[in-house]
């Protein structure tokens, strides 16, 4: 008993020894700097550092040629209808300013009276640097390919979960993205994406394979480097969106 306690003795006079003379101390690791930026959220939601995109006083999306936009803005709601006879083809919103990493809030609504099934209900998008899709759909009640429902990053990830609420009612999209990395025409770090619908997790930081494609495999060019505009699609749906906002990461 008393050789154990004497080996027990020893072990611990080293460990103490070893301690005092590495001078080993909390503040070894404690980082000062850079110090974060305070950021306030005023009682809408919306952080001080926020980019306003859509609102009731403003509206920051115009056409892919820089036009004023062919979809309705009334009461800071921006709603997009099926195209009419004679209408462009083209009928997608895209924001003013350029953007990459971001961490995007909006909030969407199909309405109570599409009477469309699978992809002909509601369907929308969000492409975030003008490329990448997660999508907007109604999924609520309403069947059609995972890959292709409310908050899949289209045809690449299916969504965690079907958080969607009834046609008519509000939804919203929290989405963190991290641009691709490039080095020369090469990609050394993937594009991806966490998306939230109505404060569920139904991206997990996903690696994208490249643009979203509607046929085909995905894969990267490097006509996709640098910043890009925040698009909106036109699917020939109804949809409406409003409070939408942007920081820049």
């Amino acid at each position: 008993m008393k050789i154990k306690t004497n080996i027990a003795f020893f072990f611990l006079t080293c460990s103490v020894g070893s301690f005092a003379q590495n001078k080993i101390s909390p503040k070894d690791t404690e980082v000062w700097e850079p110090v974060p930026e305070i950021v306030s959220v005023n009682e809408k939601g919306i952080p001080s550092d926020a980019i306003i995109l859509l609102s009731d006083k403003v509206n920051e999306f115009v056409n892919h040629q820089g036009e004023p936009i062919a979809w309705t803005y009334e009461d800071g709601i921006m709603t997009v209808a099926p195209r009419k006879k004679g209408e462009p083809k083209n009928k997608n919103v895209y924001t003013k300013q350029k953007f990459g990493d971001c961490q995007l809030h909006l909030e969407f609504r199909t309405p109570i009276d599409n009477e469309g099934v699978a992809q002909r209900n509601g369907n929308s998008g969000v492409f975030l640097q003008t490329l990448y899709e997660i999508q907007v759909l109604n999924s609520h009640k309403n069947v059609t390919y995972s890959n292709g429902q409310l908050g899949a990053i289209y045809k690449q990830s299916i969504p965690m979960a079907n958080p969607a609420k009834p046609m008519g009612e509000w939804q919203t999209y929290d989405i963190v993205f991290t641009a691709p990395v490039w080095e020369g025409n090469k990609v050394v770090k993937k594009a991806s994406m966490t998306a939230f619908i109505n404060g569920v997790l139904v991206q997990n930081h996903f690696e994208l394979g490249g643009p979203t494609t509607f046929v085909g495999k995905p894969k990267y060019a490097a006509k996709d480097h640098g910043k890009k505009p925040l698009m909106l699609q036109e699917h020939n749906n109804y949809v409406s969106y409003r409070n939408i906002w942007i920081r820049e990461l």
